[in-house]
């Protein structure tokens, strides 16, 4: 009985999994592919949504009358020495009610994706990316200790990048997917960090061990295990001075921008220090710390809030507003009022963003300006139009030298490792449509049909297949006058003359003396 119930609450978390992996093999063999397609992956990702959604709900109901079911160990994952990891769902009241509410604004947002991205050449793709990251959101809420909850949150990040670069032909979606993911790395390393310290000082990373460690003792490695959490949930809530990724993270869709950004995701770090709080509540030098992080987050969104014209940049500082608000009361050990505010915030705001869309439809005015002292200062105003230099620094110092980091990373490639292996050189291969276009139109011209080699092995199976591509221009491809079948007509035409005048008397007669001549 307990296996099947362990298996039961597997599933709860893989079920979008499984819809996102029915998606994506539907999408590989072509059987779900265009319009088509679109009413069999509405049911999967709108049923297992739905399926979630009743299971959480089950599971509440059945807390809320036995008591708080705990930490359930599914398997063991790994144990060496003293450390220990288990692959556990920690299903408290925090966790059911979070789980169940990401899983109602989730389902409703497929729901309203269904109806408004009709006929949309990326549907598929969409909605195996949403499937994810319902998948994602259940791990980070539900995991039982910091292993569970970092591949979820992993997930989420993913997700979230493919999300922003949905219209990937655009360059500045992919200029924006690819600051929010450098950004959120940072966040990542505080996280491996607690990870670390909690595994090779504690033994163990289960949420419950945790609070009960730092009760016992308070040290360095308990103020860098919450230093490592708070700065990841920093990040993934876009607190300041980690803001500026989440306004360029709107190039999705309204649906997909509206669950990440406005309800769900942006949310994830609250829930993690709201995990954090009894551990905060001994430390009051990292709670001042977190209180100053959200009052600075509430006051930037407040003044570049008063600059925005469009409907959805607006939703995003006010999201943020909230968001550092939250982050403050959870500073102050009011974590009943966060929670109330996370979910009727999370609730509001995904209504706000799927209304949007419409919002010009439904108003004659246009967007009130600025007050008047705001617009009287100068520095102020050109400092909020420049998001007070947030987006300079972040590409300066996080984008840039990735982006460096990765076309060194690449020459190594190319002038080290493939010289060594005899890999074919890149630059002479056709990587994009755009360099087949420009190589038909004759713009773009190749070295070699067959491919530059590289190292010994590459150079000799170079001059090889040059060999024998000469031998098929010059002999076996040329048209019928020339190469091979052109020598072939010739010398059938020349044998045919031959035969001809062989059957004339004359030249048979003068062909037997001949050979009468050679005998005697």
């Amino acid at each position: 009985m307990v296996d099947w119930l362990h298996l039961g609450l597997l599933l709860i978390p893989t079920l979008p999994l499984i819809a996102g992996l029915w998606i994506g093999l539907g999408m590989v063999f072509k059987w779900n592919r265009g319009e088509k397609g679109e009413r069999e992956t509405a049911y999967i990702a709108v049923g297992s949504a739905s399926l979630v959604l009743l299971s959480l709900l089950v599971l509440a109901i059945y807390s809320g009358m036995q008591g708080s079911l705990g930490t359930v160990v599914i398997s063991r994952w790994l144990e060496s020495g003293n450390i220990q990891a288990s692959v556990n769902l920690l299903l408290d009241p925090l966790s059911l009610t979070l789980a169940s509410v990401f899983s109602l604004i989730i389902l409703l947002t497929l729901r309203f994706s269904v109806s408004y991205l009709h006929r949309e050449a990326s549907f598929q793709r969409f909605f195996l990316i949403m499937c994810l990251f319902h998948a994602a959101m259940l791990l980070i809420v539900l995991g039982g200790n910091l292993m569970v909850t970092f591949v979820g949150w992993e997930l989420a990040g993913i997700s979230s990048y493919l999300l922003i670069s949905y219209s990937w032909q655009r360059e500045y979606a992919s200029t924006s997917a690819t600051r929010a993911f450098v950004t959120n790395r940072v966040g990542d390393a505080g996280f491996l960090l607690a990870i670390f310290m909690a595994l090779i000082y504690w033994g163990n990373s289960d949420w419950e061990a945790l609070l009960v460690q730092s009760q016992a003792e308070s040290s360095l490695v308990t103020n860098s295990i919450v230093l490592g959490l708070i700065l990841a949930a920093c990040v993934k809530s876009a607190q300041f001075p980690f803001s500026a990724w989440i306004s360029h993270a709107l190039e999705g869709p309204t649906p997909s921008s509206g669950v990440f950004y406005g309800s769900v995701m942006v949310h994830a770090g609250v829930y993690l220090l709201l995990r954090l709080s009894p551990m905060l509540e001994q430390m009051p030098i990292i709670s001042w710390l977190l209180a100053a992080v959200g009052l600075a987050t509430v006051i930037y969104a407040w003044f570049l809030a008063q600059m925005q014209t469009d409907i959805k940049s607006s939703l995003i500082f006010s999201t943020l507003m909230q968001v550092g608000i939250m982050v403050i009361e959870i500073a102050a050990g009011w974590t009943s009022l966060a929670l109330v505010h996370l979910i009727l915030h999370a609730i509001w705001r995904i209504y706000q963003f799927l209304l949007s869309p419409s919002f010009l439809q439904q108003t004659s005015s246009p967007a009130p300006a600025a007050p008047a002292w705001f617009q009287q200062s100068v520095w102020l105003h050109n400092a909020c139009l420049q998001r007070f230099w947030l987006d300079r620094l972040a590409d300066t110092f996080l984008v840039r030298p990735t982006r460096l980091l990765a076309h060194e990373a690449q020459l190594f490639d190319q002038q080290v490792v493939d010289r060594l292996t005899g890999t074919p050189s890149h630059v002479n291969m056709l990587s994009t449509l755009a360099q087949m276009q420009a190589l038909q139109t004759g713009s773009l011209q190749l070295n070699s049909q067959v491919g530059i080699g590289s190292g010994m092995f590459g150079k000799l199976l170079q001059r090889l297949a040059e060999m024998m591509e000469w031998f098929e221009e010059r002999l076996v491809l040329k048209s019928s006058s020339d190469g091979l079948a052109g020598l072939a007509t010739v010398l059938g035409q020349r044998a045919e003359l031959i035969e001809a005048y062989l059957r004339q008397p004359r030249y048979m007669l003068v062909l037997i003396a001949a050979t009468l001549v050679v005998v005697l």
